[in-house]
């Protein structure tokens, strides 16, 4: 069973590659075994639509994949993953909530005049013990 799922899983990711190559015309690029599934796959459309023809040439380039793998007679049904009825899959941005702005901890904050009138007298003290 696991050489199964790895060959379909690698038939599903090579079809949907060379129909996207077919696609953007870079057929030409493919190997020629790629090229003779993809003269299957125009065919298996012309007779059946096209979500059809995909699954029909998922499933046979799955049982040459599992007879390429080491898989002994006829290739397991490994069941097609789900497909959602729900096309639109794309998630909208939300960025994330805001930290506190004091990392959590709440301390009391001085006021810059306060600090500064503080290093004064520190200054003023030290001159004048001083002389």
């Amino acid at each position: 069973m696991l050489i199964a799922r790895r060959a379909d899983t690698r038939a599903r990711a090579d079809v949907a590659t060379w129909k996207m190559m077919a696609k953007l015309n870079g057929s030409s690029g493919l190997p020629p075994h790629a090229r003779g599934f993809l003269v299957r796959y125009d065919a298996l459309v012309k007779e059946t639509g096209e979500p059809e023809a995909t699954e029909a040439l998922i499933r046979i380039v799955y049982e040459s994949y599992y007879a390429e793998m080491g898989g002994v007679g006829t290739a397991p049904a490994v069941p097609a993953p789900a497909v959602t009825a729900k096309k639109d899959n794309v998630m909208a941005f939300r960025p994330p909530p805001p930290k506190p702005r004091d990392g959590g901890r709440s301390k009391p904050s001085l006021p810059v005049a306060l600090i500064f009138a503080g290093l004064a007298a520190v200054y003023v003290g030290v001159r004048y013990f001083l002389e």
